[in-house]
Parts: C-alpha cells; structure tokens; sequence
C-alpha cells in the first residue's frame, strides 16, 4: 500500500514538473519581475503538496534588498523557502544541468556557483550585490552543502560579502521538516552525499505527510563585524531558530 501511494505521489509530481517547466520556457518570457515571483511560489506550493509536504511559516520574510541565510537539509530546499516567500537563490552550478528542474531553477532567478573556484566566487558576489542594488530578495546556504538534518556545518563567509559591499541586511532562517501527524523531526528529506535525487524523491514520497517549517529571524546589519565574524554571528542565530 505505501509504494502504491507513493507511485500515486510520483505521477503527481512528474505532472507538475512537466506543467513548471512549459510554463518556464513558453509563459516567463511574458511575465514581469512580481508575476514569476508569484508564478514561482504557486508552483512550488503545488509540487510539495503533490509530494505530502506542506509549508508552515514562522516569523516575517524581509523585503528587499535582504540576504537571507537558511541551514540546509535537502534539494527540497528551494522548493520549501520559495514555497513561503520567493527568493533568488545561489545554487551550485550542478543544478544546472539537471533535467527540467535546472531550467526550472535558472527560470526561477537563481544565480549559479562553481564552488571549487574562488575567480567564480568573485563573480558571483558582484552578481549579487548588484542585485541586492536593485532591491532583491537573494538566499545562500552558507554551510555550502547538505548537513544531517541534526547539526549545522560551519558556515562559510564568502558569500555574505556581497552584502556588505551593499550595505545591505541580512536575515537568518531556520528549515526542519516534521512528521504532520506526530511533530516528531523527519529525515527522510535529507539529502546526503552518499544520496541520489531519484533515491532521496522515492524515499521522502515513501514517507507519511510531512510539514516542512521556514522560521525567519531578525533582520541583522554587519555593525563593523568582518564577513568571517558575521558568518559565525549568523550561523549560531540559524542554530537558535532551530530549537
């Protein structure tokens, strides 16, 4: 019966990523910076749900220009936080080159990094400042890959340069996923090294319903702090977010 359900949850799923990624290619062109942005989060709301994931909200989302800084846990990240509120993430250059999901990704205004590559830091850091100029909403998961679900990875600092450059705040957030029907923490979202996509979409569409939970903190100026003495400020407020 669970691996019933859960092909019923598959054939919903491949209907919206099919329908998310017409609409990239055929209906975006036409569309302003406001109407994708709404675009984005509907789509988003629509495949968690196809997935048993719903979102709940904590706190208020910043308008821009915001760097916000989230944990990460699972690729279903960006669907979950675009899901509560649309952002341009900075995603890793392999997004890319997925099939549908990374044109879907680029459609949705994210910035791509070669993370092995300082050069490609620099360039992305003055993308996003530049953004953050114009008034954007940008998100980076600044542990630079997918924790446990448990623990936070050390946060990395370069990229948080790009508000400093802007002057622009920065506002923290927590993501958890829990069982909808217990509260207790679920991991079965959790994407690791080891995972892949196919194995880490079967397993989370073999769970019971799940709540995803995006909790936004306080909206933090740099006050002289370094971009490294920030980065550490930040990545104990996420972890307190978290309890």
């Amino acid at each position: 019966m669970q691996t019933l359900r859960a092909l019923l949850k598959l054939l919903h799923v491949l209907k919206w990523v099919w329908l998310g990624y017409w609409r990239v290619k055929t209906r975006f062109p036409k569309l302003n910076d406001e109407q994708r942005a709404r675009a984005v989060e509907e789509w988003s709301r629509h495949m968690l749900h196809a997935m048993g994931i719903e979102v709940r909200v904590k706190g208020h989302p910043a308008t821009g220009p915001v760097l916000m800084v989230s944990n990460h846990i699972s690729w279903l990240d960006i669907l979950v936080i675009h899901g509560a509120c649309h952002c341009r993430f900075v995603a890793k250059s392999e997004i890319r080159q997925w099939p549908l999901l990374g044109a879907m990704t680029a459609g949705g205004g994210s910035l791509f990094i070669e993370r092995a590559s300082n050069r490609d830091a620099l360039r992305v850091v003055h993308q996003m400042a530049q953004a953050l100029h114009e008034g954007h909403v940008l998100c980076v998961f600044p542990e630079g890959g997918t924790g446990d679900g448990k623990t936070l990875l050390p946060f990395h600092a370069n990229l948080l340069q790009a508000a400093i450059a802007a002057h622009a705040p920065i506002q923290p957030l927590g993501l958890q996923f829990y069982e909808a029907a217990s509260g207790l923490p679920s991991f079965a979202p959790c994407y690791h090294a080891h995972d892949t996509l196919l194995g880490s979409l079967w397993r989370t569409l073999c769970a019971p319903p799940l709540m995803a939970q995006v909790r936004y903190g306080e909206l933090q100026t740099a006050a002289g702090k370094s971009r490294r003495a920030w980065a550490a400020s930040l990545q104990l407020d996420v972890e307190e977010l978290l309890k």
